[in-house]
């Protein structure tokens, strides 16, 4: 019975993880339509590149080419555009900006494919679809066929997925800026829960007279190891954002929450560490003439650390995953680019994940799965070097 189990946890497992990367792993790359543009000098504006409306200037070359007459309407050069991701303005004003004498000139200028384009190369839309089933209509991906057939379309590694912020594209989109407020409100969070969370242990377990209050204080840190996250994520609405007043969706405020969610493990680890170490190591010192403090932190703690540290980090890697009280301090707003500080409003990857999984355009469906590996990959690294320290440092008695 116990091997079934473990049988069955293990399959479960294996069974999401795969689910996740099936479903992931074409986030992980996308592809780039590269195509010759005649820079219009009757077009392009010399002194304020930015001001070109360059994604009308290739729809209506590439319609040129491919032998189609736009009409009236403008419809077919729309269509057109909905094939090439905003970042080919920015791409084409910033190669206009450092050289202008391009103007006058045929550039290829390589700009990713939409969001639509890129799922349609992947297999992800299908002409089988019904049309009013999907966003591409049939002209649409005879485009498409055409310029992949003249190689005009490559797929490469999704290097933007690392590289930027979020975005309201998905073909732009990326993780930087919830990892790095990620790894900001985790280094608020090891800089609080961590110190104070050894020295109450070390207070309890080696200081602290065992009375009446003592043991109401061990009750109540056991209970709050068990209340749920979503009550620490309504301490801190209401505790630091709107009697402290600091800054919502802060890395601070969500360091300091998820410290206050990280203290209880921090303590019973500590102390279970701290238990563990054998009554003779600590006779040994008193009897050397050794101090009760000298006792405590040149022998006992130091015996005890590779527990104390792989529960710092457990609890670490816990905080790291925690999603619902970040969405009560504001971490479920849209917010682009890079966080620079712990007082910059930004995101977290389980907020992200949240956030990706919500939005309508399908192609962040394959980031959020995306976005849970990475955060994945990040708790594996956290637990393993647990392990790795425990391992090191660990002494049997």
């Amino acid at each position: 019975y116990g091997l079934l189990a473990i049988g069955v946890a293990v399959g479960f497992l294996l069974l999401l993880l795969g689910r996740i990367i099936d479903q992931g792993h074409t986030a992980f790359y996308a592809h780039t339509v590269t195509l010759p543009v005649y820079m219009d000098p009757a077009r392009v504006d010399r002194a304020y590149p930015q001001g070109t409306n360059f994604e009308q200037l290739v729809a209506e070359q590439q319609l040129r080419r491919m032998g189609e007459q736009d009409d009236a309407s403008g419809a077919k050069a729309t269509a057109m555009r909905g094939l090439f991701s905003s970042e080919l303005k920015f791409t084409a004003a910033e190669r206009i900006q450092k050289q202008p004498g391009l103007i006058g000139q045929t550039v290829m200028i390589a700009a990713p494919a939409s969001d639509d384009a890129d799922l349609y190369f992947k297999g992800e839309i299908s002409r089988a679809t019904p049309a009013d089933q999907r966003r591409l209509s049939d002209q649409q991906i005879d485009w498409l066929d055409r310029m992949k057939a003249d190689g005009h379309v490559s797929a490469h590694f999704n290097t933007a997925l690392f590289t930027k912020g979020d975005s309201t594209e998905p073909e732009l989109a990326g993780v930087l800026g919830a990892v790095i407020g990620s790894a900001l409100m985790l280094l608020v969070t090891a800089l609080i829960a961590i110190p104070l969370g050894v020295g109450a242990a070390l207070y309890l377990e080696e200081f602290a007279p065992k009375n009446r209050l003592t043991d109401i204080i061990e009750v109540n840190i056991n209970n709050l190891a068990a209340v749920p996250s979503i009550i620490y994520g309504l301490l801190g609405l209401a505790l630091f954002i709107n009697w402290l007043h600091l800054p919502r969706a802060s890395p601070l405020v969500g360091g300091l929450v998820l410290a206050l969610m990280a203290l209880p493990t921090i303590i019973i680890a500590t102390r279970s560490s701290l238990k563990a170490v054998p009554p003779s190591i600590r006779e040994a010192a008193l009897a050397m003439g050794a101090s009760r403090t000298q006792t405590v932190f040149q022998h006992t703690l130091p015996l005890a650390m590779p527990g104390v540290m792989t529960g710092a980090i457990i609890s670490m890697a816990h905080a790291l995953g925690e999603t619902a009280p970040l969405l009560l301090i504001g971490m479920v707003s849209f917010v682009p680019g890079i966080p620079h500080s712990v007082v910059e409003p930004t995101g977290a990857l389980p907020s992200l994940v949240y956030i990706w999984e919500n939005a309508s355009e399908r192609a962040f469906h394959e980031r959020t799965a995306a976005a849970i590996l990475v955060l994945l990959a990040f708790m594996i690294v956290m637990n393993a070097a647990a392990i790795l320290l425990r391992r090191r440092f660990e002494r049997r008695w």
